[in-house]
């Protein structure tokens, strides 16, 4: 593919992210194998496609927890990143996300030697998204048992098994899901939200406020904002996220300065057809008072 070869060249020169819009997830998954042909030679330089969460606007369930933790993932390395091409879906690129201060903000890293008061932990786990379970198997959980915490983060491709002595981090293990045992050790871990939406007392607060300022009637007669109000996150929450925030943010707003973008055609098109299928959408569940 000649468009495929024309942007592989552009690493020899540009060196800061570049970003290509594709008209959608399936040229997306395409651009990527073919600029992975032309680059495969080419020492650190990444390809990754920014997920969509593969739901329809306003649905009334969640995308994948493995979306989520690659997103956020994406997001919270891009400021940082220097060569690499981020390719994204011009219908993901419209979505508001959680503004950069708040990742950057409510990640953690924790390493071996470090101090760590588990109850503290426990309230800030559970206010970041993560689900409490007997056994951690999926992105996004975490168990704890006794001095043993393990925990499966955002954005790792393996969980890690945290064993403490006393209130101090003895080792950080990586382990097998299936199996359960223990694999190798690691200095350090990062641990990302495990929400895209701000389940902190903040956010509860903020989503409080702007819902009884966008709806009206009784907030307590539905189901999902009691369930926000006591910490939860109901299905299909996503689509609330400007609620959570007194400020979104946009892909755009992660990147380094230098980034160079790439448009694919007809993209002024697509995202006007976009843009109609989400206010049909919202004409046919705004009826709905809960």
């Amino acid at each position: 593919n000649s468009k495929a070869l024309a942007i592989s060249r552009i690493l020899d020169t540009h060196h800061a992210p570049v970003i290509i819009l594709t008209a959608d997830s399936l040229t997306a998954v395409r651009m990527q194998e073919e600029l992975s042909f032309f680059i495969n030679d080419q020492d650190n330089v990444e390809v990754l496609i920014f997920p969509d969460w593969e739901t329809l606007p306003y649905d009334l369930f969640s995308p994948y927890q493995d979306i989520v933790s690659d997103r956020l993932s994406i997001l919270a390395k891009l400021p940082n990143l220097d060569k690499c091409i981020i390719i994204i879906p011009v219908t993901t690129a419209m979505h508001r996300l959680m503004p950069q201060d708040f990742l950057a903000s409510h990640s953690l890293s924790l390493k071996t030697g470090q101090k760590l008061d588990v109850q503290a932990f426990r309230k800030n786990m559970a206010s970041a998204g993560y689900v409490f379970t007997n056994q951690v198997m999926g992105h996004g959980e975490i168990a704890i048992r006794g001095s043993l915490i393990d925990i499966f983060p955002m954005g790792a491709n393996m969980p890690f098994r945290i064993d403490l002595f006393d209130n101090e981090i003895d080792s950080i293990r990586i382990f097998d899901p299936e199996s359960q045992r223990s694999l190798d050790t690691t200095a350090c871990i990062d641990i990302l939200p495990a929400k895209e939406i701000a389940l902190v007392d903040e956010g509860i607060a903020q989503f409080r406020s702007a819902w009884r300022e966008n709806f009206s009637g009784n907030p307590s007669t539905c189901s999902l904002y009691r369930d926000v109000s006591q910490g939860l996150a109901p299905a299909g929450i996503e689509y609330y996220l400007p609620l959570f925030y007194r400020n979104t943010g946009t892909l755009f707003d992660y990147l380094p300065d230098k980034s160079l973008l790439v448009l694919d055609e007809d993209l002024g098109k697509i995202a006007d057809v976009f843009w109609a299928d989400i206010e049909q959408r919202y004409e046919m569940r705004r009826h709905d008072i809960e």
